[in-house]
């Protein structure tokens, strides 16, 4: 393995970039964690590019010594195609994201308990007192080391909306829904290995709705009565949808309207039973 040492562009900042071979993201980033020099270790995803305040904004967070971590929203380029923006209003979404747009869409600044890394800036004496992510899962990695950071050291995680980079997203629909899956696999799972976090009604109501909408069908074949209550409730889902999904600031995009409204309900189910299998799998295997 050979480190590269090198200057940016503007010549002027020494970067230093050190392979790791294929490994999880967790393992490249505990990897880098003796190579770091600095007091501060900043998270940012491959397909993510951050706002040239980033750091800036970052680091007056750290004034506090009391805080151990800052986080900032992920927002979608303006540059992403179509499809990639509808992904990206589909999580920006409160139907889908509930209260944790702020993730995706700039709120107010709050301590968290559980963030993203791919917009993660943590101090270094604190991962090295945890020993890095410590975990192979991925996705997943993150939510370990922001558990051990509020409940094992008692430290604090900010978000901070000015803290922000851009982050490209998987287009509607196939690349989409397979994040998905992954995302609600192993939150299921970290229902039970990491209740702490994850044990929250807001994670199970995908997966409430979905069987809603299936067991109600299936029981409102048979049931007379049923049936016109079900249909109502069904079509009144359908009518929150198309609301929450329309575009209402900036412009009006018939065909990026629709494709909201069919990502959102797509999403809503896929979460809804892969989080289910997440929760009914014994032992999920972890990243190498």
């Amino acid at each position: 393995m050979n480190d590269k040492e090198g200057l940016s562009p503007e010549g002027s900042v020494p970067l230093k970039v050190v392979p790791t071979g294929p490994v999880g993201p967790a393992r490249k980033r505990d990897f880098a964690l003796p190579h770091a020099k600095g007091e501060i270790l900043a998270f940012i995803d491959d397909d993510a590019f951050p706002r040239a305040d980033w750091l800036t904004n970052a680091l007056k967070n750290f004034s506090d010594p009391f805080v151990a971590a800052v986080g900032g929203p992920a927002i979608t380029p303006d540059n992403d195609s179509l499809h990639q923006k509808a992904s990206g209003m589909v999580f920006g979404s409160p139907l889908v994201s509930g209260n944790f747009v702020y993730r995706y869409i700039p709120g107010k600044r709050q301590e968290v308990e559980d963030y993203p890394s791919c917009n993660f800036l943590v101090r270094k004496n604190i991962m090295e007192q945890l020993g890095g992510f410590d975990t192979s899962f991925w996705p997943g990695e993150d939510t370990k080391l922001c558990l051990d950071i509020t409940k094992k050291l008692g430290k604090k995680i900010i978000y901070d909306p000015t803290v922000l980079v851009w982050h490209h997203r998987r287009s509607l629909f196939l690349p989409h829904i397979s994040q998905i899956e992954n995302y609600a696999l192993h939150r299921g799972y970290f229902v039970k290995k990491f209740p702490q976090t994850s044990l929250k009604i807001s994670y199970f109501m995908p997966s409430i709705l979905v069987g809603g909408i299936i067991l109600g069908g299936i029981s409102s074949l048979s049931n007379m009565l049923l049936r016109p209550l079900y249909l109502m409730g069904f079509s009144l889902y359908l009518i929150i949808v198309c609301i929450g999904s329309f575009p209402w600031q900036g412009r009006k995009n018939f065909r990026l309207w629709l494709l909201i409204i069919m990502g959102i309900i797509a999403t809503h189910f896929t979460y809804g039973v892969y989080f289910i299998k997440g929760l009914l799998t014994t032992k999920l295997a972890e990243e190498k």
